[in-house]
């Protein structure tokens, strides 16, 4: 075993014996009514749950019902008051921008798996569909690229589209501080009106410049005849607010986050190994949440501390778990190394299940972090430890 797992071992078993799993402190010191929601928010279930079977329909509908819905309270901002309008269009954007990322990362996602639907023809016509009218990469494209991802010697390479966002289009390089990475995220990336412009023409080029003309039209039209629609009906402001804006920008915002965290730079002996070490460091589960106060909430420090962890929970870890990690995107790893199983759909009781028993058929148990900005700021430091050549840099 290298120096590098070692010391990641040694820094589990640690943190082990100092603490107990965050879930399981939820689960024995919140009551049993909060479970099923807590189980849903951190994508962890609590000691001995059951599991909570789904079809893969689940999705699509969950997906269909989001952007219904938020499309529905932004047309209800349009005719109330400014004051409550507002409140409206908060929960909108929040809510369209969720369906938009379920259909991307679950539905879209396993489709290319062929594992929403019964035939292959459905997954392939729904996903092309998804691609052309959510502007996404064309689904042929995006299957042959994404398995090439799922493939130990493509997996941080040239051919790998996490390696090709992450290192090409955020411009993130190996042996850069970890700070200065930060820097880069924030200000080149996240809040960068000049990235977000190339982002969203990498997408309509995608989806509109594809090898079937068929898609190139759809995709045209998804996004011409509304637009066209609201301009002559004297809508076009709320054309651009409450679709356009979570469809580029919003959606744009969460896939940064969601892909940041996604990954992470082993050792290099490792990279240059390919084997299922790499495989195992490559990818650890990102669960919203944080663990619960020690205290006991029946004295003012306790008091205090719980209200502030519940005012996380429900505000930052909340919209994490909406809006950027949706679906069975925390648990990425476990799709990593059960890259084909039809145990996705309940992801959360699947991977425990896999943890419980050793994970069989790989060198190393799952790892974990709770938080997305600490899962970013893990992934950002290893990468900050990688040597230049280990992985692919692309011209700045």
């Amino acid at each position: 075993m290298s120096v590098f797992v070692a010391e990641i071992e040694h820094a589990r078993e640690t943190a082990l014996t100092t603490r107990q799993d965050p879930r399981a402190e939820m689960a024995a010191r919140l009551p049993a009514a909060m479970q099923p929601f807590l189980s849903w928010l951190t994508a962890r279930p609590a000691p001995g749950e059951a599991e909570a079977a789904h079809s893969p329909m689940h999705f699509v509908h969950q997906g269909c019902l989001l952007v219904a819905a938020g499309l529905s309270f932004g047309v209800l901002w349009t005719i109330v008051p400014p004051v409550p309008g507002a409140l409206l269009l908060f929960i909108s954007l929040i809510l369209t921008t969720s369906g938009l990322g379920v259909f991307q990362v679950v539905v879209f996602h396993h489709c290319a798996h062929g594992t929403v639907f019964r035939t292959w023809e459905r997954n392939r016509a729904v996903g092309r569909l998804i691609s052309s009218v959510f502007l996404f990469k064309h689904f042929d494209h995006y299957r042959k690229e994404h398995m090439h991802h799922h493939s130990a010697r493509k997996l941080l390479t040239e051919e790998d589209e996490f390696a090709d966002f992450v290192l090409g289009m955020c411009r993130l390089e190996p042996e850069v501080p970890k700070r200065e990475l930060w820097r880069r995220v924030l200000v080149n990336v996240v809040f960068s009106p000049g990235f977000h412009i190339r982002f969203l023409l990498r997408r309509i080029r995608a989806a509109t410049r594809s090898h079937d003309p068929k898609h190139n039209a759809m995709a045209m039209a998804a996004l011409a005849i509304p637009a066209l629609v609201s301009a002559f009906t004297g809508h076009a402001l709320a054309f651009l607010v409450i679709w356009l804006l979570p469809l580029t920008l919003f959606l744009q915002w969460a896939t940064i986050g969601r892909i940041l965290c996604e990954h992470r730079f082993p050792e290099s002996a490792l990279i240059a190994a390919r084997g299922k070490e790499f495989i195992c460091l490559a990818t650890a589960g990102v669960f919203p949440g944080t663990p619960p106060p020690q205290e006991s909430a029946w004295s003012l420090t306790g008091l205090a501390a719980w209200s502030g962890w519940w005012l996380n929970l429900l505000t930052v870890q909340l919209l994490v778990r909406v809006i950027v990690l949706v679906g069975d995107a925390p648990c990425h790893d476990f799709h990593h190394r059960r890259p084909s199983t039809k145990q996705w759909t309940d992801y959360i009781h699947a991977r425990q299940r896999d943890v419980d028993a050793g994970c069989p058929g790989f060198p190393l148990n799952y790892g974990e972090t709770w938080g997305l900005f600490r899962a970013i700021d893990e992934n950002l430091a290893t990468l900050s430890a990688t040597p230049k050549g280990v992985v692919p840099t692309w011209p700045l």
